[in-house]
């Protein structure tokens, strides 16, 4: 008898704590304009509500936040986070390395990356010299720092596609932003996001060398929320419910003003910029959107293949787990 209602016990132990598993979704996130629908899916508890009604109780987001796609990257692998939200080549690095094992649920922006410079004889990428710095969020593995070798490629042929990266280094957008802007750095060309390209550009002395949509044309999805295929499977309401959050959090940012937006992204991200910038990029619609179907992600895994920096070459509908391609989100 003491040995059954131990095994009761433990089992009910073992049920609570599985239980709990799922009470906590944790969720990486970074900072830059791209993260809004997430801002808004914490701002107005949108998971939690559909998790109440989906019948799944009380779970609650935990955010993590952090500076760029490798560190987001170990957190998920080392079971720190549920969820890992940058840029295309992290994950796609990833999804690589653990043969097929993480996967993407979604895309959520896709956004416009600016290389800015602060000096005046660099017109092109081949005005670039050694006594140059372009500082991006992480060497040779964020978006930043792909798209600059794509461009190289096409510049000097795909032999030199590497033919910069002696000039980057890798900080944070913010601290990017402020080495740029003193002129008291050594860096002197920053490949940005929003909002700091457009803070950036604010000053007289620093211009555009050129954009991603110069690189590879405008459409793609530039970031993706992935997890593991253990916690898809063990949780796949869970991620149906976060999905389906997303896309209502992205219909708030679609159907709101600029102004709403932009009051919104700096509450959250406790952020100083002026709401008037941030209304600024906001309203220009076609450099930024919010949806979670996934576009022309084969322009990265495609150049990634070709240098060598993954060893297969997947179609798009391979990186992503199914529920993203079902028809209610087309």
């Amino acid at each position: 008898m003491r040995k059954i209602i131990l095994s009761i016990v433990a089992l009910m132990v073992f049920s609570v704590e599985l239980f709990a598993e799922v009470k906590t979704l944790k969720i990486a996130k970074q900072y830059d304009i791209g993260y809004l629908p997430l801002f808004v899916l914490d701002e107005h508890k949108i998971f939690e509500k559909n998790a109440k009604k989906a019948g799944l109780g009380d779970v609650k987001i935990e955010w993590f936040t952090f500076s760029g796609g490798a560190a987001t990257n170990d957190a998920l692998l080392s079971g720190n986070i549920d969820l890992n939200t940058n840029g295309i080549p992290p994950f796609l690095i990833l999804w690589d390395k653990s043969k097929g094992k993480i996967k993407a649920i979604a895309a959520y922006d896709r956004s416009q990356y600016l290389l800015n410079t602060v000096n005046p004889n660099i017109k092109t990428i081949r005005d670039f010299t050694d006594k140059d710095k372009i500082a991006l969020p992480s060497i040779k593995v964020s978006i930043h720092a792909l798209l600059l070798q794509i461009a190289a490629a096409k510049e000097f042929g795909e032999s030199n596609y590497d033919k910069l990266d002696h000039l980057t280094v890798g900080l944070k957008h913010p601290d990017a932003l402020i080495s740029l802007t003193s002129g008291k750095s050594e860096v002197t060309a920053h490949f940005s996001s929003e909002p700091f390209s457009t803070a950036e550009l604010e000053h007289k002395n620093i211009h555009t060398v050129l954009d991603s949509d110069d690189i590879l044309g405008k459409g793609f999805s530039t970031s993706v929320i992935s997890t593991t295929e253990k916690f898809y499977n063990a949780n796949q309401k869970l991620i149906a419910v976060f999905l389906e959050s997303l896309v209502e959090a992205n219909e708030w940012v679609n159907t709101h003003s600029a102004r709403e937006s932009a009051e919104l992204y700096l509450k959250v991200a406790n952020s100083s910029e002026k709401v008037e910038l941030i209304e600024k990029i906001l309203s220009r619609r076609a450099d930024i959107k919010y949806t979670v179907k996934p576009t022309d992600i084969s322009l990265f895994s495609d150049f990634l293949y070709k240098i060598g920096t993954i060893k297969s070459k997947p179609t798009q509908k391979e990186l992503f787990f199914e529920e993203v391609f079902k028809d209610k989100y087309k």
